[in-house]
């Protein structure tokens, strides 16, 4: 078990010091164009991909970090180049922590690879778990995976939405309902490989922020997918329903398949918003040093450089929350306060508030697109919405704190 330290080591600190040059010198330059554009900037991740950045076994490196820290340090760093482009190089990772947390040894090694692709054949993969009628209410999924015994085949039919990377993915992976008579407990999560019959995009958003990320609709029509891409294996699955209906009867809990991943992913979400919200703070203190107004520099203004301070005070905060969610995890301690959702939480709504502070620091020119903070408060607002949005994440707290299913 790693002992808790806020000191990085040195290898850490040089690759956070690599990650900020390629955040600065790449993702940066381009931020502005694939935001306007609105399409997946491909030649960003390829860029990604040669340097090592965009690979599974950087992913596995940080993932596997024995500090924790390694994930949100690298998350940061590129989210303060750019959200978008951020979340277009990381967001296969979604879809791998839902194979790491529920797949088996062999499923893993296979699949995960496959998301990749490497950097002459970049690929990408969706996770794909929210619909029309089921976003934060899990529970009222729809989408079904039927069982074909003599085909040893799982059949699934449904529409998935808000999917990063949905539809153009190489390899999709798909939560649906098993049992409906367990509610959420009956969800299974399902791997649908490369070329699939049947698996189609469909609308493609337009969206406020985060706008170089992809994000659409994925129908499900007859979808036949091997026995094989059961995650976890038919056994497992048939052990864990008996064990739902035995602890249903009882009153007790079970987590499924997709609370599985978020539990696992917030925490990086978090560390996603810190990258954001220092990014908007740093440009909001440069402006105020060098801005001159009434004879002085805006920054002398108590108005200001309070504001400033209270900014710098909620970024140190929540990167704090961060880390120490993400600690709790790689220890295997339990989350018996919900500390995940407490870090995700506090830097989701720090994020929002803080590009706000920035737009309103730069008064009039931070309110047009000739300076970032404009776009960078425009994709801070997804921080509180996706992966839990901030009321579920306060109810989940509320949950664990009180041991009352408060609703």
């Amino acid at each position: 078990m790693a002992e808790f330290t806020m000191e990085l080591s040195d290898e850490q600190k040089e690759i956070r010091d690599w990650l900020h040059g390629f955040a600065a010198d790449v993702v940066r330059p381009a931020a502005a164009e694939w935001d306007e554009r609105e399409e997946t900037p491909w030649p960003v991740i390829q860029e990604a991909a040669k340097v090592g950045i965009y690979s599974l076994d950087f992913y596995a490196q940080q993932y596997f970090d024995p500090t924790g820290l390694g994930l949100p340090m690298a998350l940061e760093e590129l989210f303060w180049g750019d959200a978008g482009i951020a979340l277009s190089i990381v967001g296969t990772g979604l879809a791998a922590v839902g194979v790491l947390a529920n797949g088996t040894d062999e499923q893993i090694g296979t699949w995960i690879p496959q998301m990749y692709g490497d950097a002459n054949d970049v690929k990408l993969a969706a996770f794909c778990s929210s619909e029309p009628d089921a976003g934060s209410d899990v529970a009222a999924m729809r989408t079904r995976a039927v069982y074909d015994e003599a085909a040893d085949e799982w059949v699934l039919n449904g529409t998935k939405t808000w999917a990063t990377n949905g539809g153009i993915a190489n390899v999709h992976v798909v939560v649906a309902v098993v049992d409906p008579g367990l509610g959420s407990k009956g969800h299974a999560s399902f791997i649908v490989p490369p070329g699939t019959p049947g698996l189609s995009q469909g609308q493609k958003f337009r969206k406020h922020g985060i706008r170089a990320s992809h994000t659409a609709e994925v129908v499900l029509d007859e979808v036949r997918v091997p026995g094989s891409c059961l995650l976890g294996g038919k056994e497992k699955l048939d052990e864990r329903l008996a064990r739902a209906r035995e602890r249903a009867s009882g009153g007790e809990q079970v987590r499924n398949a997709a609370m599985a991943t978020f539990e696992a992913s917030r925490p990086a979400v978090g560390a996603m918003a810190v990258g954001t919200a220092r990014a908007a703070y740093e440009v909001a203190l440069d402006y105020a040093k060098d801005r001159r107004q009434f004879g002085r520099p805006v920054i002398d203004n108590q108005g200001v450089a309070f504001q400033l301070a209270d900014m710098r005070t909620r970024i140190d905060a929540s990167r704090l929350l961060v880390w120490r969610a993400s600690w709790m995890a790689v220890s295997g301690r339990p989350f018996e306060a919900a500390e995940g959702s407490m870090s995700k939480l506090f830097a989701s709504e720090t994020a929002k508030q803080v590009t706000a502070q920035a737009v309103q620091i730069l008064g009039g020119n931070g309110f047009t697109r000739e300076y970032p903070v404009e776009r960078m408060h425009r994709d801070a607002a997804i921080y509180t919405i996706f992966e839990g949005t901030s009321e579920i994440q306060r109810l989940v707290i509320a949950r664990a704190l009180s041991g009352v299913p408060i609703r």
